[in-house]
């Protein structure tokens, strides 16, 4: 399949053999067979997705296969599984699951328009959008309806949430789109799902996957690097103002409703609602986003009493719903749900005022007018070893769920370009529960010595300087100004993102050449498309500055991309509570939380940040990292060795001459397609 005249040179316009991807794709195709745990860290250009998709539609098993992202969800279910279908000539039935709140509800979306305030006519706009779409879909994903920008405020009003779904009651269950998408899962052959989906199943056996999972026989995880900070999430609980809000709303109108003159819905709405915003009160002041460690009675800094008795107004508020409810809830379907949503929120509540287990990390982030009470394992270890790994497969033709196991145990493929730096990629095996796992590493077949090359800048102001935001932005606008644009930079805090974007905002504010991108500024599909047509002939080019989620995912090959920055090393936050917390397991353990925790946290951040540069065999570009720690401390080797190996320049001229080589060297861009 992967020779140069078989099956994928012929069907794949550009296709290019890659013997890394022919590797593994059999280590793949070996454990689909025989059944166990594969982990494989394929480097950029490898090929991964093909490497697994060839020898999953070969298996004729049942395949489950899971993303980080919704959007590498629809690539795979759009273009990349039915373009390999057709070159294999396999005939496979796929499907797309994805959680509810990316389906419209049919019921809601009747509801929707009593919700939105006449003073707002744009959401009136996008609500007749989605019910014109409505009319013709036979999916139901939102992701289908034109410039539907997944943070409005209109997707919450027409989608259903586990709490407020009605269920068999519900007058359009026959119709419901996300039943239909679960229907569909459940005969397909290959399903195409998230992590968020698969992991909120483990948490609450809601989402459709507690009947799939068993029937299927070879799982994998692509981008599986963000399984443990997913996994988290859902494993753990939470309590936030914003869903005691939008409690107090239901209740209010599902009372004045179903049950008018029954209570006084108005107080009881208005005491939720004044609870949630005692608990804010209670929070204290915050600029920008913080997390609060809650190791203790209260969260640090916060005042003790005010903290307690907003939380027991919490709880006392909840009961009151409660209470009344239960005498109600009998009338109506939406009634009967919204005391169940009140009953699990109270039951939260009173635990979040009980101390938090020594397992258990737990805090408080707070950030603007919200605030969510958090608690979580450290790892998604002991899950994994005890849902997943001991959980035989079961045979779907077996009278009963727990019929007898097939003959071959399941397989598990865990797949991404960024794992570790060691050789047993223990940044993350340990903390999935995986160190038994065979281990493959795939080298990259691109020639950075050639096409890239790596600069420390030996001057300027140390990393916790005050000056050194503007020393990274007067860099990146050097650089930028001399390529046209092409310039990526990546920051490690919000402030630095602030300080940059704000900084080179100003020097480029009289020269319609550049067009500074700030993150935050528009969605980030829309700050990739402007930032890609910024290399066309005749546009003005982009600087991109961007943190956290534009370290990963960001795929731009070809002219596009030729300069990216990286401000400091991206060690974890010192201060963040879930950080604190792993570092004191590991010396509790007897190890260097730094070694241990810290140093990969940074090289596997750094490997990320600098995959962004090269995309493809013809790409070539610069990288540059604003801390000099990386050549004069001695931890710097480590992080050095998880990089490329891209050529050193050693000084400023260095750096000089190698910019003008790039901008006088301008190449056509590459269709990142047929690199999958």
């Amino acid at each position: 399949m992967f020779e140069p005249y078989g099956a994928l040179a012929r069907a794949v316009d550009g296709f290019q053999p890659r013997a890394g991807q022919a590797e593994m794709a059999q280590a793949v195709a070996r454990v689909m067979e025989q059944g166990g745990v594969l982990v494989a860290e394929a480097a950029t250009g490898v090929g991964k997705t093909f490497a697994y998709l060839v020898p999953a539609l070969l298996s004729g098993e049942r395949v489950l296969l899971s993303t980080a992202t919704k959007a590498l969800q629809d690539q795979l279910f759009g273009r990349d599984l039915p373009r390999l279908a057709q070159a294999l000539g396999v005939p496979v039935r796929t499907a797309l699951l994805k959680g509810r709140g990316s389906y419209l509800c049919l019921h809601r979306l009747e509801l929707a328009g009593q919700a939105i305030d006449a003073g707002t006519p744009h959401l009136r706009r996008t609500l007749s959008n989605v019910e014109r779409w409505a009319k013709a879909t036979r999916t139901g994903d939102l992701a289908e309806v034109p410039a539907l920008d997944e943070r409005s405020p209109v997707v919450p009003l027409v989608t259903s949430t586990r709490e407020n779904c009605l269920g068999a009651d519900c007058p359009q269950f026959k119709a419901c789109h996300v039943n239909g998408a679960r229907r569909e899962a459940m005969a397909a052959d290959v399903v195409v799902i998230n992590h968020h989906l698969f992991f909120a199943d483990l948490a609450i056996r809601e989402s459709g996957m507690a009947e799939l999972l068993p029937s299927v026989r070879v799982v994998v995880f692509d981008e599986a690097h963000q399984l443990n900070e997913t996994g988290i999430q859902f494993l753990g609980q939470q309590l936030g103002t914003g869903q005691l809000l939008d409690l107090a709303r239901d209740v209010l109108a599902v009372g004045l409703k179903h049950a008018r003159g029954q209570a006084d819905w108005n107080a009881l709405a208005g005491e939720l609602e004044g609870a949630a915003r005692d608990l804010r009160l209670a929070g204290g002041a915050a600029r920008g986003q913080a997390r609060l460690r809650w190791s203790d009675a209260v969260p640090d800094g916060l005042d003790e009493s005010a903290w307690h008795a907003a939380l027991q107004r919490v709880v006392s508020a909840l009961a009151g719903a409660v209470d009344v409810l239960a005498a109600v809830d009998e009338q109506s379907p939406d009634l009967r749900r919204l005391h169940e949503r009140l009953a699990l929120l109270a039951e939260r509540a009173d635990h979040f005022q009980q101390p938090c287990d020594a397992a258990l990390v737990r805090w408080v982030d707070v950030g603007g007018s919200a605030l969510r009470l958090r608690e979580s394992p450290l790892d998604i270890a002991d899950t994994v070893r005890a849902r997943l790994l001991g959980a035989p497969p079961q045979d779907p033709a077996a009278p009963e769920a727990g019929g007898p196991p097939p003959e071959r145990p399941r397989a598990w493929v865990f797949v991404s370009a960024t794992l570790g730096d060691d050789e047993r990629l223990s940044w993350f095996t340990e903390p999935c529960g995986l160190q038994a796992a065979e281990v493959m590493h795939v080298g990259s077949p691109f020639d950075y010595a050639r096409q890239a090359a790596l600069y420390v800048p030996a001057q300027g102001p140390r990393p916790g300087d005050p000056a050194h935001a503007l020393h990274v932005a007067r860099l990146a606008g050097d650089g930028a100004a001399r390529l046209g644009g092409r310039t990526m930079v990546l920051t490690t805090t919000l402030r630095a993102l602030r300080d940059i974007g704000e900084a080179l905002a100003q020097r480029f504010a009289a020269d319609g050449a550049i067009e500074v991108l700030v993150q935050g500024s528009l969605p980030k599909r829309e700050l990739m498309e402007r930032f890609r047509r910024g290399a066309e002939p005749g546009r003005a080019g982009c600087v991109l500055v961007g943190s956290a989620s534009f370290w990963e995912g960001v795929d731009l090959p070809g002219d596009a991309l030729q300069l990216v920055v990286i401000d400091k090393l991206p060690f974890p936050p010192p201060g963040d509570p879930l950080v604190e917390a792993r570092c004191r397991r590991f010396e509790q353990q007897g190890r260097s939380a730094f070694a241990a925790y810290s140093l990969p946290e940074a090289a596997v951040a750094l490997k990320q940040g600098a995959g962004r540069l090269i995309r493809s065999e013809t790409d070539v570009g610069l990288l540059v990292i604003c801390d000099s720690r990386l050549v004069s401390m001695g931890y710097g080797r480590r992080l050095l060795a998880a990089l490329p190996p891209m050529r050193r320049l050693g000084t400023a001229a260095a750096f000089d001459a190698e910019l003008g080589s790039l901008g006088a060297a301008p190449r056509e861009p590459v269709d990142s397609a047929v690199q999958a």
